[in-house]
């Protein structure tokens, strides 16, 4: 059962559709992408899904662990949890309180992507999405076990950065407290596979990546830049370098890992195209694996922009008016957002 808070109509964006929600709506009838609407400061707090997952086999304690790390959604999952993604394992058994601790999976979206969070709330049919005060995300955050196992089973096998340590812890939870129950996962190790051959860069891009047109008219010679880029803190909360895999991303688009902040307190390393090359290899990539959020929007702008650059039509004063006015809606100044795209997310099927 899907728990929506009243939605105050007045205090609203720029609303082109309804969601439809039926007075007791399921996790499996959710949203019909064609009526959708979005909602700016304020927005549901908080919305559950109790149903177990559909992949789940009935045992005799009703647990069951199903290696699902071939699907498409499972690369792209992991890569997004990769991205904004955070796996919690108590270091206890019981809080301060005496409340007994348990493991979660959370993943962060940004309000306008509500959709996208919904989306994957219902093919998951676990998790509860509640607003993050003072600040314009949603968390999605996995923690009954039949929603542990199943994330697990998804993305175990996936993981492509260091995160995989707790990952791993939480498989160690896992099959202690449940090993009784038949529970015995598998800990499995880094995926080195070639980043085009499935979805998983698709959801880190999800996470992380961002679209950027440059534009520079004030001198006798206009500068326009087509790029994308994706930053990530050197060393993690861990205490681990997160170079290795960003090279594996740099080297994918033809690019390289460039150190940026490095007089911060946190300083990152950044991966940033640098040629119409690097640009094209994404563009094909993006086309087989595409994203979903709000994201692929300021993606189909951003090639809109790309395709002056496959032209050499880039520099003429017309064509920077035009490309100017491309970018004018993009990113943050975006307002207005179609989410037909939805309606080929993956599934679990």
């Amino acid at each position: 059962r899907i728990i929506v808070p009243a939605l105050n109509p007045a205090i609203c964006w720029e609303l082109f559709s309804l969601i439809k929600l039926n007075e007791t709506q399921s996790a499996g009838n959710l949203l019909d992408f064609n009526f959708i609407g979005i909602l700016r400061d304020y927005t549901p707090e908080l919305i559950c899904c109790n149903i177990l997952p559909i992949t789940q086999v009935k045992t005799k304690n009703n647990l069951n662990y199903k290696d699902l790390s071939h699907l498409n959604i499972s690369y792209y999952l992991a890569g997004l949890i990769e991205g904004d993604g955070t796996i919690i394992v108590p270091k206890t058994e019981r809080s301060a309180k005496g409340k007994i601790n348990y493991p979660s999976i959370q993943i962060v979206f940004h309000l306008k992507d509500l959709p996208l969070a919904l989306m994957i709330q219902k093919e998951l049919k676990n998790g509860s999405l509640s607003r993050k005060k003072g600040v314009n995300a949603y968390i999605l955050t996995i923690n009954s076990l039949e929603g542990l196992l199943l994330l697990t089973s998804l993305i175990n096998g996936n993981m492509r950065t260091l995160k995989i340590l707790a990952l791993n812890n939480l498989i160690d939870w896992l099959n202690v407290k449940f090993n009784s129950q038949g529970i015995n996962i598998p800990k499995k190790s880094l995926n080195y596979s070639q980043l085009d051959s499935n979805a998983w860069l698709s959801g880190f891009i999800e996470a992380d990546g961002h679209f950027s047109v440059r534009t520079t008219t004030i001198s006798n010679y206009p500068r326009v830049e087509c790029k994308f880029e994706l930053s990530q803190r050197q060393i993690d909360h861990n205490g681990k370098n997160n170079l290795d895999f960003l090279v594996f991303i740099a080297n994918f688009l033809l690019s390289s890992v460039k150190a940026i902040k490095v007089d911060k307190p946190n300083s990152e390393y950044r991966v940033r195209t640098t040629n119409l090359n690097g640009n094209l290899v994404l563009e094909d990539y993006l086309n087989t694996f595409p994203l979903f959020g709000s994201k692929y929007l300021d993606y189909k702008d951003w090639i809109k922009v790309l395709d002056y650059f496959k032209l050499g039509t880039f520099k003429h004063k017309i064509y920077i008016e035009e490309i100017i006015l491309i970018k004018s809606s993009m990113n943050n100044a975006r307002t207005v957002f179609t989410w037909d795209h939805l309606n080929k997310f993956y599934n679990l099927d």
